[in-house]
This record gives structure tokens, C-alpha cells and sequence, in this order.
């Protein structure tokens, strides 16, 4: 994988908050984590394998409530890393992921994770569908940047980042903890927000210009769930780019974290895109 691009504390706009990614509290590692169970509830036949990723400041835990409710349905999950390095070797790392994985699948993205099922997923007959959550929906050549610069209201602003230099002149950037509840979690408890915060992990901050390729969803069909409270990424965004894709929308009043505040809804959402394309 190639190493981003560095970039100044000037080159970042506004659009790093819609990169923000949920992380919280639980138990799930952050590296792969994969599990079955039996469950008298799904309804396909043969039920396809939930693979769902998580995208920047976060890991699997984000998932964790969505997972067990799955696991309890009788589906098989798993939660594979985001290197969280840019959008091409972070979606060329899932395609490559994708391929272990056996007989169909759900991909299910949130956030930033929205650009890597949708790259990832491309040419892969599989994936039987997209599930997007308070996610981004690029078509080709969209970049974070400039997505979130086509609709006003992200609560986040260059003084709510902290930008730490790391290996081969990458640039990470975190949110500050101090900003971290109005903007990604403002239906959670403070304490719990608190500690998503301390956990995160950083996202190489050159993602941010970084271009996806051709969008999976012009040939696979697509969910989404909309927080209509999410102050990371405006609902309007998400509205925008649903109805560019043909997704079939559920809206949720939630913040940018509904797996989290609402992972029943998510987990019903997952498994009607299940039932629809088995």
C-alpha cells in the first residue's frame, strides 16, 4: 500500500469531520472478529455472511450492539480492520478480505467505510448488497472533501482536529475529545462518549482528496440509514447521495453513531437487504 500523501494543517478543511467514524465501548477486537449463532429469527434460506466495517477514529467495537443482535438471528458476522491509510489500499485491503469470505454477503459500511464498500464491492459477484449507515455514498471521483463541501452543517471545524505527524511523512488526524459528543454523539451519555473518544484511532489525513473509483452500487442494490441529527455528516448529504445511488432509505433521529444509539433499527435494516437479495 502506498503511503499518503503529507499534508498541512491548511489542506485540511472542514470535511475531516465527515470522515469522523464511530468507536464504542465493547468488547469486540479491533482486528478481525468473526461469529455465528444459532437463531430461530432470520427468515432467508440460506442466510449470507454480514461482513460490516468500520471506519476512521473507531474499530470493530463500533459494531458491537449491531453484531449481537445479528449473531442472535442466526447470521454469521464479521468485522474486519480499516487500516484507515486512504481510500484505495484501505478498499484494495477489503476487496482482498472479501475473497475469504464464503458464498454471498451483505457489506455493510459506516461513515468514511461508505467509500470502501463501495470500492471494494466493484466487480465482486458475492456481494449481494450494500448497506450503508450515516455513510458516505461516493460516486466516482468523489472525495470526502469534497462531498461535505457541497452541504452546510457539520459542527466540526479545523480548530475541533489534532493532527499528529506519524511514520513516512503521514499526517493522522484525531477529534478532540473535548468535541467528540457534540459532533458524533450527541444522542449518547457524556461518560460513554467520553471513553469512544479516548479509544479512537486516527485517519491519514491525505484520505481526504483521495478519489473513489467506479461505485459498486450502479450494479449492486443499496440501504441506507440516515441520523437525521448526525452533525458529522449533514442528513441533507446523505439524502443527496442516496437518491443518486436509488438506495432504500430508513431515516432515524440519531446522531452519526445510530448503530450505537439505534442498533435495532440498523440490524433490521441489514437483515431486510438480506432477505431481498437471497
Amino acid at each position: 500500500m502506498q503511503s499518503p500523501r503529507r499534508l498541512s494543517k491548511s489542506g485540511v478543511r472542514l470535511a475531516l469531520a465527515g470522515a469522523a467514524i464511530a468507536l464504542a465501548a465493547g468488547v469486540l477486537p479491533a482486528t478481525q472478529a468473526s461469529a455465528t449463532a444459532d437463531g430461530k429469527h432470520g427468515d432467508p434460506a440460506v442466510k449470507p455472511t454480514i461482513v460490516l466495517v468500520h471506519g476512521a477514529w473507531a474499530d470493530g467495537s463500533s459494531w458491537n450492539r449491531v453484531v449481537s443482535r445479528l449473531q442472535h438471528d442466526g447470521y454469521t458476522v464479521r468485522v474486519p480492520p480499516n487500516p484507515l491509510r486512504g481510500v484505495a489500499g484501505d478498499s484494495a485491503y477489503l476487496a482482498s478480505y472479501l475473497k475469504t469470505v464464503p458464498g454471498p454477503v451483505v457489506l455493510v459500511g459506516h461513515s468514511y467505510g461508505g467509500f470502501l464498500i463501495t470500492n471494494a464491492a466493484t466487480g465482486n459477484t458475492d456481494v449481494k448488497a450494500l448497506v450503508y449507515v450515516d455513510a458516505y455514498i461516493p460516486a466516482q471521483d468523489d472525495t470526502l472533501n469534497g462531498l461535505t463541501a457541497q452541504f452546510p452543517g457539520s459542527h466540526v471545524t479545523p480548530d475541533a482536529l489534532d493532527f499528529v505527524p506519524s511514520a513516512d511523512s503521514v499526517v493522522d488526524a484525531y477529534l478532540k475529545p473535548t468535541k467528540f459528543h457534540d459532533i458524533m454523539a450527541n444522542d449518547l451519555p457524556a461518560r460513554q462518549t467520553a471513553t469512544i473518544a479516548a479509544a479512537q484511532r486516527p485517519l491519514a489525513a491525505s484520505t481526504l482528496d483521495e478519489p473513489s473509483g467506479a461505485p459498486a452500487w450502479k450494479t449492486i442494490p443499496s440501504w441506507d440509514v440516515i441520523g437525521t441529527a448526525d452533525h458529522a455528516v449533514p442528513a441533507a448529504a446523505q439524502e443527496f447521495m442516496a437518491k443518486r445511488a436509488g438506495a432504500t432509505v430508513t431515516k432515524v433521529r440519531a446522531s452519526h453513531l445510530s448503530m450505537i444509539s439505534h442498533p435495532a433499527t440498523v440490524k433490521d435494516v441489514i437483515e431486510d437487504a438480506a432477505r431481498h437479495t437471497s
